[in-house]
């Protein structure tokens, strides 16, 4: 029986998972909630209801095949506390947001302990692909990584040889993506509040015909509001990215602060409706 451990079990891992049911494939996870009653219960629970089996993080020494999705500021953490777990030759797919060089300083902990390390990026959202999300892989054992999740029925490419080509494509992508959320929630936040939001789409549209821009206006407020604290610390990675490269990283700050305060406000988006949706963020703003 082939075996594949995941270390978090977020939404991510879950998405994965769900996707992943070829009957001879035994599922396995740990995930730092399980750690915590007062979380332990709702992990335990999205275990159970994906056949996939709850295991402290010394058992992923079954494993051949381990893929850490947990939050960015914990990647490297949790490739430092699984190292000595690994079993020899084991896959460790860091398919985390960071930036190059903490993918590196990740790569460098894997190898030390015996394991192969494959720089992973997650290209799109997992739902509704789950399994079949495209996914960029990089690094000296890239080739046998993407062999090993194609066996698996994932789309994976490679990226290139070294750790850092696949967190490099994901994080500068990051730039415009989580940027134009943050674009789109200032203008249209300040349209709606001066009664003008009608006159500003219909000028985007006539500009970029190509985009319905009420339903991404409305998209990316939704993005902000239930993600919006992982896509801050996501983008504080894409900052981080920018200054190894030796550039400015003022519009990924931005970012980061205006994704980080919608998710602080802690509100149900709601419905698919780009003016109440901003009307339920322009009271709690104000």
């Amino acid at each position: 029986m082939r075996d594949i451990f995941f270390v978090g079990f977020g939404e991510a891992a879950q998405a994965l998972a769900k996707g992943l049911q070829p009957a001879d494939l035994r599922i396995s996870a740990y995930d730092l909630k399980l750690d915590n009653a007062a979380d332990g219960g709702p992990c335990l629970q999205a275990m159970s209801q994906l056949d996939t089996a709850p295991c402290a993080l010394g058992d992923l020494g079954q494993s051949q095949v381990v893929i850490c999705l947990v939050t960015a500021d914990q990647a490297l953490v949790a490739a430092r506390a699984a190292a000595p777990h690994l079993a020899p030759g084991a896959l460790w797919f860091d398919g985390n947001s960071c930036s190059p060089g903490t993918k590196q300083e990740a790569a460098a902990v894997i190898a030390a302990a015996g394991g192969r390390y494959v720089d992973l990026a997650l290209m799109a959202p997992v739902y509704p692909l789950l399994h079949r999300t495209p996914m960029l892989a990089s690094g000296p054992d890239a080739v046998a990584g993407v062999a090993a999740l194609a066996a698996l029925g994932m789309q994976v490419s490679v990226a290139g040889d070294r750790v850092g080509q696949a967190s490099s494509i994901k994080m500068l992508r990051s730039v415009i993506i989580k940027g134009l959320e943050a674009l789109t929630a200032e203008s249209f936040l300040a349209a709606r509040a001066a009664g003008v939001e009608d006159a500003v789409i219909a000028s985007l549209q006539a500009s970029d015909p190509g985009i319905d821009w009420a339903r991404r206006g409305a998209y990316n407020l939704e993005r902000m509001l239930v993600h919006g604290a992982r896509r801050a610390a996501e983008m504080q990675e894409v900052a981080t990215t920018l200054r190894e490269l030796g550039l400015p990283d003022r519009m990924a700050q931005a970012t980061v602060a205006w994704q980080a305060e919608l998710a602080a406000l802690t509100l149900n988006p709601g419905p698919e409706d780009l003016a109440a949706r901003a009307d339920v963020i322009l009271r709690a703003l104000g």
